[in-house]
Parts: structure tokens; sequence; C-alpha cells
């Protein structure tokens, strides 16, 4: 059975809506989230970088629900954590030949626990600094849901995390009061 993945439209979201609690937990997202390629091993994943990432994701949680709450004026130590965590740089990606022939991505050196950090802390940079995308963030709409996603919709007027999940929920709850209430 494939476990159903939450994609808010940005990597920093992802993260926030699915932070890690274990070092196996953080790996298949690292590989889920596409930060690193499909087969990379992932031998030095441990605890420590599970909770540097958990760390990361209540950074990212507080920076935007406070952008969401109106509280424009970010400082402190989450900012100051995020900031130094993008300061690093990012994995360098290369294209190499797969076994097909076919060009594949590959990282040129082993991933490392900074690196992949400053990829995501990035990604939450241009997010937060980014006034068209800012204005696309929303909360879902759902009964006790707390995920942060982007509306990308047509008319703006998404509501849910997800239709399948949420909206589903939703719907099925209006459908009960109709006929039962």
């Amino acid at each position: 059975m494939v476990a159903w993945r939450f994609h808010s439209g940005r990597l920093c979201l992802d993260l926030m809506a699915d932070p890690p609690s274990d070092a196996g937990r953080l790996a298949r997202w690292l590989h889920a989230a596409g930060l690193v390629p499909a087969g990379t091993p992932l031998d030095g994943v441990d605890a420590r970088w599970a909770e540097r990432f958990a760390e990361l994701a209540r950074d990212v949680d507080q920076l935007v629900r406070d952008q969401l709450a109106g509280h424009g004026r970010y400082a402190g130590p989450r900012l100051d954590h995020l900031n130094a965590l993008a300061a690093a740089p990012p994995p360098a990606p290369l294209a190499v030949r797969g076994e097909d022939g076919g060009l594949v991505r590959a990282l040129a050196v082993p991933p490392d626990c900074g690196a992949l950090l400053a990829a995501v802390a990035r990604d939450a940079v241009d997010l937060l600094t980014d006034p068209v995308t800012l204005s696309r963030l929303r909360q879902c709409a759902g009964e006790g849901c707390r995920r942060v996603y982007l509306d990308t919709s047509r008319g703006r007027r998404r509501r849910w995390c997800s239709s399948e999940m949420c909206g589903n929920r939703e719907r099925v709850a209006r459908h009960r009061a109709r006929t039962h209430g």
C-alpha cells in the first residue's frame, strides 16, 4: 500500500506538514520530496539529522503561521536559525548517464545534513520573501487540519489541502447533516 503524501506546492511547507519523527521517516521523506535522487544511499541519516529537520520544520511553521496571522515582522531566533541554515551551500546536482543511457540526476557528493537543510531553508526564504507567492498561502479549511499550502487554483478559491482527504470529509459531513438533520 502506498501512503498518501501531502503536496503543498513548496518543499518547506511539505516538511512543515510532515516533520520527521525518526531517521527512517526522514530518509523516506528526503527521497519522496526529491531532495535526494531515488536510489541514493542515506547511510548517514540518524536521530540527530531527524531532530535538525524537525527543528527546521518548527521554524518554518512559526514563520509561516506568523505570516498567515498578519504578523509580517519576523524577528527572533526562528528567523535567525532559518537564515543560518540557508547560508550553507545546498547539494550540488549532476546529470549522469543512467543504466538505460538516459540522463538522471545524482548528487556530486554523498548527502550531507547541512546541505539538505540548506535546500529546504532556502525554499522557505524564497517563500517568505516573495509577495506573489505569499498571497497564495492558505490554511486548510478542513476541521482540525493544520496543513498550509499554496493555492494555485484558477480562481484562487481552493479551501482544502486535499479535495480527496479534507474536502471529502467536509462533503460527507454536509451530506450527513442534510439527510440525518
